[in-house]
């Protein structure tokens, strides 16, 4: 099986699940509720003040300003619903980009037709790119929260979130990042960039999935959107889980010492680039989809013009190679990808579309070997 789907999601490495497995083996005392006051429970309360200890030095952050969440999409809508909802006095006008995430884009429209907020939706330029100066002429004094997510998980665009979150800041805007695919793979802390809060998820990065974080700036407050105890400092009720967390942590220092010596971000860039090469020449009609220079080292994101993606993508699971044609949280759906929409892409070449995204196993021999796949699935395609 070649896997080549890590923007959906990437396989657990072995130092969280390493981390992990005390806090789930029968018998190793792993089992307390970390809001209880028995020792099990101080054990399972330590492991976490510890991992958010960690996180808020890594970031170059204060404790209290880690929030422990079920994932990427809670930690986005915590943040867009969360501070829309605590700081509508000061305005009702929200501002998102064409391209997010749904994670984003359905909270937005939440808050539009169930709440009366106003949503703007810039448009991106042909590499999916948001224009700061487009930002610039749509902010307005009622505006409170605009939310740009910092890589694309589709085309794996780079957006200038620093100089967009400094427009924001100048106006006294809040602004919040989705960075669920760019953690472990850009170097930037959330203090860095002007923004107020910064979400990931764990099994982006090779952690367990269900978890995940919400960076909160000092002093920004936000209203929960759960109900029930008092964890997270009364920002997110619910237990807390403890396996979870550790394993998320014991992955994000993988990551970060692995994007800071810069070897494997170079060699999947490698691999990409001659994918993409493969492709030319088995496929010359093949389009690729965002600039090479403001995207993620990993993701590939090709139409195949004359060609049925989803057919496409079966064919290819067929002969062992996993790939999706967009987000993995739109399982089942027929249209064509919203950010190629965005983009300019018509809706008859973005259903053409698929997404390559490469990963630590990913080697030299899978890629030549998806090449001759491909070239047989296109092959059989074209004679049908």
């Amino acid at each position: 099986m070649i896997y080549l789907d890590h923007n959906a999601t990437t396989p657990l490495c072995q130092e969280a699940w390493e981390a992990m497995l005390p806090w789930l083996k029968p018998g190793e005392g792993g089992y307390g509720n970390p809001s209880s006051i028995h020792g099990l429970g101080r054990r399972a309360r330590a492991a976490i003040d510890e991992a958010r200890d960690q996180w808020a030095c890594w970031l170059g952050a204060k404790s209290h300003e880690i929030i422990f969440t079920g994932g990427g999409t809670e930690s986005d809508n915590l943040a867009i619903v969360g501070l829309a909802r605590r700081h509508r006095s000061r305005g009702h006008h929200l501002i998102t980009a064409a391209t997010e995430h749904h994670a984003v884009l359905h909270a937005m429209e939440f808050l539009q037709k169930q709440e009366g907020f106003e949503v703007t939706y810039l448009p991106v330029d042909c590499d999916g790119i948001v224009d700061p100066e487009q930002l610039h002429e749509v902010l307005r004094p009622e505006t409170i929260l605009v939310s740009i997510m910092q890589a694309n998980n589709e085309t794996g665009t780079i957006q200038p979130i620093k100089e967009l979150a400094t427009l924001c800041r100048e106006r006294n805007v809040f602004f919040h990042t989705d960075a669920v695919q760019s953690f472990g793979k850009i170097r930037s802390l959330p203090c860095e960039l002007n923004i107020d809060a910064w979400s990931i998820a764990a099994h982006k990065f090779y952690g367990p999935k269900g978890v995940g974080l919400l960076w909160l700036r000092s002093g920004v407050s936000i209203q929960s959107i759960l109900y029930g105890g008092a964890q997270e400092t009364e920002r997110r009720p619910g237990t807390e889980d403890v396996a979870s967390i550790v394993g998320m942590t014991a992955a994000a220092a993988v990551a970060l010492r692995e994007l800071e010596c810069g070897d494997e971000s170079a060699r999947q860039q490698r691999l990409r680039e001659e994918l993409w090469m493969g492709i030319q020449k088995i496929y010359p009609r093949a389009t690729r989809h965002g600039s090479p220079e403001t995207t993620l080292f990993n993701t590939l994101n090709v139409s195949f013009p004359g060609c049925d993606g989803e057919t496409l993508l079966m064919a290819l699971d067929l002969e062992g190679v996993c790939l999706s044609s967009g987000s993995a949280c739109m399982v089942g759906s027929i249209q064509a990808s919203h950010v190629l929409r965005a983009m300019g892409v018509s809706e008859e070449e973005a259903r053409t579309a698929v997404r390559f995204s490469l990963g630590r196993g990913t080697t030299r021999k899978e890629v030549e070997k998806t090449l001759v796949s491909l070239e047989g699935v296109l092959v059989r395609q074209r004679r049908g």
